[in-house]
């Protein structure tokens, strides 16, 4: 098969969803049509022995939540699909809003019950911002939830998005019958056992006929009827363009625990969805087709296999064809690597591939050689753009809690911090560690995993911070004057770089303002250049 014709077949896209709004329940049951898993499992409750593909960890498993990006690939109608289930929660928004850079499109989850949830709404103002094709999908159906015109009003307010129904409810909770799919003028009837079958879906081109009475009931069909009258004359026609352009987003509704309007968003998302984009660098535009390869890291996760304390690098591949044993150039670090066992993922469950294509993630085993951001390609110096890193908000000493496990828990600490969800500074005067998250869940977290992947123990003390600033100075004399006034607020982030750690807003604005030579960055670009 030609590389075009391998772009083709691919489509890569994020699920985003505020906590608990059942992403990872969709994750699953859209991996059980591709075939890629034979029974779905449960993301609550630790008394089912069949836990969610997605959420591999175990502290997913306890808590029921997601903490990290899972990748999962499968084939569905001759296509290859690329899910990626970012974590809904907060606390693990930075992990969510650098997969957001690796996909093509998305699909968001919204609980009918609670309506557009304010995680819902950042993540899809990133996916706003990058004009990133979004499908939204009206969830939890078989329970009494908001009237559904007005939660396409709320999507249209809260979100920003122009929405199409695609598909509309004939009831709702105990009076749930099924959904009329507008997109392939079908009516699929509502069995709450998960297993909707060929008989259970009636073609009905006409809302007029009188089938409609016989499978619905009179007054849900003479309801349905004037809620689709009013969709049509409301709501713009649907344009595939529109919605490949970020303009337009088509709307499901369905269940997922119960496997029901899973098929028909995922039939309508491989018809539509964009195969794998275009990516923008620093130096020029990067095509799919182009016949070099590229790719950026985009996430990295340490000790993904305990056993082997291995650790992964998530490359989503941008052009051209990756192989395995070839030569790249890694960028940042202008040196040659190669990989022999370059992987594809079903979450934990990893298999070799020798060859992969845009739109792929590859895992690629890393020995610390990798950061974020970094970018391999057959020779030519690219720098990919947007991968984020945020400003840490939250603060806590770090202290070992046995001096004879030190080594793990410094391997531990330098491992989990090449994730990018923390960061860790070393006071100048002190030597003390401070960890620095982006959410407070992520110190425990943190915790949790330094003593069941490594063996080591920890504890936290207050510490009173409210920002750190990476700081650069053109001016010599003047920096080592900053320097030395400062010395007690000075730390070194994980690189070396030279960090500024603000008790308050105050604290920082008298700095800025002593010291105008100096400059305060927030943000830090993952490609190593810092920007302001």
């Amino acid at each position: 098969m030609s590389l075009k014709q391998e772009i083709q077949r691919r489509k890569t896209f994020g699920i985003i969803s505020h906590p608990d709004a059942g992403k990872t329940t969709l994750t699953e049951k859209l991996l059980l049509f591709g075939g890629a898993i034979q029974t779905a499992g449960a993301v609550k409750s630790n008394k089912i022995k069949k836990t969610t593909v997605s959420d591999f960890m175990e502290i997913e498993k306890q808590r029921g939540i997601s903490v990290a990006t899972s990748v999962m690939a499968f084939e569905y109608k001759d296509l290859k699909i690329n899910i990626l289930d970012t974590p809904g929660h907060q606390d693990f928004a930075e992990d969510t809003y650098r997969t957001l850079t690796a996909v093509d499109s998305a699909i968001v989850v919204i609980d009918v019950a609670k309506g557009v949830e304010t995680q819902t709404e950042k993540l899809v103002n990133v996916c706003r911002m990058r004009n990133t094709p979004i499908i939204v999908f009206i969830n939890k159906l078989d329970r009494e939830g908001k009237d559904p015109i007005d939660l396409l009003d709320e999507v249209e307010q809260k979100l920003g998005l122009r929405v199409r129904p695609l598909s509309y409810p004939v009831g709702m909770g105990s009076t749930f019958k099924g959904v009329y799919s507008m997109y392939e003028k079908k009516l699929v009837l509502f069995r709450p056992h998960g297993k909707q079958a060929e008989e259970d879906t009636i073609e009905i081109k006409d809302l007029a006929d009188p089938m409609l009475e016989k499978h619905i009931g009179e007054r849900a069909a003479k309801t349905l009827r004037e809620e689709i009258e009013m969709v049509e004359s409301v709501y713009p026609e649907f344009d595939v363009e529109a919605y490949r352009r970020g303009e337009l987003s088509p709307v499901f509704f369905g269940s997922a625990v119960n496997n029901f309007g899973v098929r028909e968003l995922l039939d309508c998302f491989v018809d539509i969805a964009p195969t794998p984009l275009p990516r923008t660098t620093e130096e020029r535009e990067v095509l799919p087709e182009e016949d070099k390869f590229s790719g950026f890291v985009f996430k990295i996760h340490a000790n993904i296999d305990p056993r082997h304390r291995a650790r992964i690098a998530f490359v989503r591949i941008c052009s051209g064809t990756f192989e395995r044993n070839k030569n790249y150039l890694h960028v940042r670090q202008g040196q040659q690597m190669r990989f022999s066992n370059p992987t594809s993922f079903m979450a934990d469950k990893k298999e070799v591939i020798d060859e992969a294509y845009p739109g792929d993630v590859v895992g690629l085993h890393d020995t610390g050689n990798f950061k974020i951001g970094d970018t391999l390609t057959e020779g030519e110096e690219l720098h990919f753009k947007g991968i984020p890193s945020f400003s840490p908000e939250q603060f806590r000493y770090v202290e070992n809690a046995d001096p004879m496990k030190s080594k793990q828990l410094a391997k531990g600490l330098d491992q989990l911090m090449d994730e990018g969800v923390a960061q860790l500074f070393t006071k100048e005067t002190s030597g003390r560690k401070i960890i620095g998250t982006v959410g407070a869940l992520q110190f425990d977290v943190i915790q949790y995993r330094l003593q069941h992947e490594y063996g080591a123990s920890c504890t936290y003390e207050p510490v009173n911070l409210s920002k750190a600033c990476w700081v650069t100075c053109a001016d010599p004399a003047a920096f080592k004057e900053f320097l030395s006034r400062r010395s007690r607020d000075m730390a070194r982030d994980k690189d070396g770089n030279l960090v500024f750690l603000a008790e308050s807003a105050w604290a920082l604005k008298m700095a800025q303002e002593n010291h105008p030579k100096v400059q305060f960055h927030f943000t830090s670009e993952m490609n190593g250049k810092r920007d302001g």
